[in-house]
């Protein structure tokens, strides 16, 4: 039995099958796996979970309120585990035929990945992904895999996972349910966030995220910032959203004049 087959659930056997679900799903090519992983490493990485306390906060500026770190491989037996799983060839091979057929990697330094966590308050505006890695100008995103880690989550915390093609669209909802998997293309227009929840005490929005990539030719692809599109949102917020792609590519320039 490899990696895969021992840790996953048993969605993994019917592969080839849901590679038609994702490329059939509205609003994008998506799927949602309930049982992602064996409740074994469910029960585990929730175990293992960090403090929301002891997590930075996401660089999402006004976008958003989160919490982020992406050491797994350092949080415990399981995450460990779950870390190789994610890092290894039969991860790989799973994606890729998800995906129909493409060569496809996850980032081994899990950026911008790894375990997220919400408090009372938490939000995560829409938005569209950079697709470039910041680090390696040959890799271009393609999948987000979002395991959520919430035991008996309430239909009135909210903090669904809302997808959609258009701003302007109604969303589809995916509630962030105790061992749910997402894993979704990543694009121009595969426009994601969850609203601001209302939690009680000691209640959080966890789940671990990572990024899947393919190898391009430098400079074939636009490389393109994280896009903001709030559903709501003032004069000043606004205005910082339409222009913010502008502003981070001239705070880019002026970075590399400095180095």
């Amino acid at each position: 039995m490899d990696l895969a087959e021992a840790m996953l659930g048993s969605w993994v056997n019917r592969v080839d099958e849901l590679a038609d679900e994702f490329k059939a799903a509205q609003p994008f090519p998506m799927v949602v796996l309930d049982g992602f992983v064996t409740d074994e490493v469910a029960e585990g990485l929730v175990a293992e979970f960090p403090s929301v306390e002891g997590m930075a906060r996401t660089n999402d500026y006004i976008f958003g309120d989160k919490r982020q770190s992406s050491d797994l491989g350092q949080a415990g037996p399981t995450t460990k585990r779950y870390h190789d799983l994610l890092l290894s060839d039969e991860f790989a091979a799973v994606l890729s035929r998800l995906a129909g057929g493409r060569p496809l990697f996850v980032d081994a330094e899990f950026h911008g990945g790894g375990f997220h966590q919400g408090g009372d308050g938490s939000f995560l505006d829409t938005h569209v992904d950079f697709n470039i890695h910041p680090h390696h100008q040959d890799w271009l995103r393609v999948l987000n895999i979002l395991l959520y880690l919430n035991k008996d989550w309430q239909p009135e915390y909210d903090g669904s996972l809302l997808v959609r093609t258009d701003p302007k669209n109604e969303p589809r909802s995916v509630a962030p349910l105790f061992n749910r998997g997402v894993i979704m293309l990543t694009s121009d227009n595969t426009y994601h966030g969850y609203r601001r929840m209302t939690l009680p005490p000691g209640i959080t929005r966890k789940s671990i995220a990572a990024y899947a990539y393919e190898r391009i030719e430098v400079g074939s692809t636009r490389a393109r910032t994280t896009s903001w599109a709030p559903e709501s949102a003032g004069f000043v917020k606004r205005n910082l959203a339409k222009h913010w792609t502008e502003l981070v590519a001239s705070k880019d320039k002026v970075l590399r004049r400095k180095g």
